[in-house]
């Protein structure tokens, strides 16, 4: 189905009595501009849904003209609708309005990675704080002082404090609702445990909610709900990663569909059911026999406020670091085009097969990414001054790069 119209990045839905699914579902062509992230980003995606939706593209470099699925229908978990209600499976927090029943806001959310969950449970805001300072807990200074990046005590407010512009401290101690100087790690499994909105989610959220403001954190991984007469699941990948705890929330679902069958009396697909399963990426499933797959509306390009961020032009007169020499030249332009998206960016370039950071205004500047680039990727870069050349240097196998670069936004 097509449109002409504009299409608007709303995170703000209409809900009414006994409506479970929200959003519509659309899609849209790349332009030269784009990467998946930034488009996520405009649209209220975070990074594990609009990458799931679209595996067939490349998340940093999709080719223009290349159709992006925009999975915008959402399941409302199942909990009281106060307060704020986050899904720790689909990374997503939804806001009711306390001054109008009828309206939900919902958003994408970072959380905490293996070894580091975000607790589950019932609380409660208890302290909001703009422009917050991050003292840093004794558990991370250690973890970073291992990795040769030891951090203060207390990082001020500013670009490099991960908390970014805004923070709710939750009653679980230790464990806040806040912003990130790392917008594209929101919708990934990668903090110590705390949530993460992009900043201007983060913003709004925090204008809507006060001290005391109910939160109920649960983990629903399989979401089914009826629009109509059409019965939709919502797989997501579950956060456990036992694989019994696995098995039993999938035992769990297909006795919860096994019902819905014979309370219905309408059959179920169960292939269909099977295949969401596998995939588990968020996107809605009609499961009943004889539905056609949702449909997707084609829409017209809106301007995308956030464009993919492109590093200001290298020449022999900067600063510059030699990062790595990978196997092709396309893997090169997507390991700069990783860095380029880092925060605070690292500016990076690919020529040929090689991969330059730069320019830095400084000497200073570069060994400070220099060493990011060893504590966080464990990628040893080599300082190029100005007008100086050096060898390449030793780096570790593509596979290596690669793996560190996908806990990079952390």
């Amino acid at each position: 189905m097509e449109s002409s119209l504009e299409f608007s990045p709303i995170r703000e839905f209409p809900l009414f009595d006994g409506q479970e699914i929200i959003g519509v579902a659309a899609q849209i062509e790349t332009d030269e501009q784009d990467s998946l992230l930034v488009i996520g980003r405009h649209f209220g995606l975070g990074y594990d849904e609009i990458t799931r939706a679209n595996s067939n593209l490349d998340p940093w470099l999709p080719e223009p003209g290349s159709t992006v699925r925009l999975p915008l229908r959402f399941i409302i978990p199942e909990a009281p609708r106060k307060g704020i209600v986050l899904n720790l499976a689909a990374k997503r927090l939804f806001l009711y309005d306390k001054k109008n029943a009828y309206k939900v806001f919902t958003y994408p959310v970072g959380i905490g990675r293996e070894g580091w969950e975000t607790p589950e449970g019932l609380t409660r805001i208890t302290v909001k704080t703009a422009n917050p300072s991050w003292t840093v807990p004794e558990s991370i200074r250690r973890e970073h002082a291992e990795k040769g990046d030891p951090l203060p005590s207390v990082v001020p407010a500013g670009p490099n404090n991960p908390l970014g512009d805004y923070a709710l401290r939750l009653g679980f101690p230790g464990y806040l609702i806040h912003g990130t100087n790392k917008p594209y790690g929101v919708g990934m499994e990668v903090s110590h445990g705390c949530v993460r909105l992009y900043p201007e989610d983060i913003a709004k959220l925090f204008r809507h909610v006060t001290v005391g403001s109910q939160v109920r954190i649960v983990n629903q991984p399989f979401l089914t709900a009826w629009d109509g007469e059409i019965l939709f699941l919502q797989a997501y990948p579950p956060t456990h990663k036992d694989p019994k705890q696995v098995n039993r929330l999938v035992q769990d679902l297909m006795a919860r569909l096994q019902k819905i069958e014979q309370k219905s009396g309408r059959s179920i697909d169960w292939d269909k059911v099977h295949a969401a399963i596998e995939r588990s990426d968020g996107v809605l499933t009609p499961i009943l026999n004889g539905d056609i797959d949702d449909f997707y509306l084609t829409i017209s390009r809106p301007s995308i406020k956030f464009k993919r961020p492109i590093p200001k032009t290298i020449d022999a007169d900067a600063w510059k670091l030699r990062v790595a020499k990978l196997s092709t030249e396309k893997e090169a332009r997507q390991f700069a085009a990783m860095l380029n998206h880092q925060g605070p960016p690292i500016p990076a370039h690919s020529f040929a097969t090689n991969v330059i950071a730069g320019p830095f205004s400084s000497s200073q500047d570069a060994v400070s990414a220099k060493k990011r680039l060893l504590s966080e990727f464990s990628i040893t870069a080599q300082v190029m001054a100005p007008g100086k050349i050096v060898e390449t240097p030793q780096t570790p196998p593509e596979s290596t790069i690669f793996t560190n670069l996908l806990t990079f936004f952390d």
